[in-house]
């Protein structure tokens, strides 16, 4: 199997600890709860260092993050999405947001995400939503 890069790995720890955090409710401190996440699993420093700042913008944001969201998946609201779908999106919102990472590279990076947690419909979802929002944030 080929090495995955050090972004790919951390954008996969980032979604467990949301997923993580999501199963709980949403309830507590999402930083803390990524951290117990990646002690259990004895994630490395440098899977950390890129995934931690996008679990504390989504932990900061998500509000503001989950309303951008919602302007853009017209017919669902968000708390009616799956829990991976949801945290998907809000981990691809959160890296556009950002915006270090070309769109093009957070849209399929969030994609293969949802494919390999979720399901392919998952995957075409998170595409189309994606798309739509770095559109409407003028990043496309």
């Amino acid at each position: 199997m080929a090495r995955t890069r050090v972004e790919t790995r951390a954008r996969a720890r980032a979604l467990q600890a949301l997923y993580a955090w999501e199963m709980r409710g949403g309830e507590g401190n999402l930083e803390q709860v990524a951290t117990q996440v990646w002690d259990d699993m004895s994630i490395t420093p440098d899977e950390r260092r890129v995934a931690g700042p996008l679990v504390r913008l989504v932990a900061q944001r998500q509000r503001e993050l989950d309303d951008e969201l919602a302007d853009v998946t017209t017919n669902w609201r968000l708390e009616r999405i799956g829990a991976i779908e949801r945290c998907v999106l809000r981990l691809g919102a959160a890296e556009l947001t950002v915006g270090e990472t070309p769109p093009r590279v957070v849209i399929q990076e969030a994609v293969t995400l949802a494919e390999r947690f979720g399901s392919s419909a998952s995957a075409k979802f998170v595409n189309g939503v994606l798309d739509a929002l770095a559109r409407r944030m003028g990043r496309m």
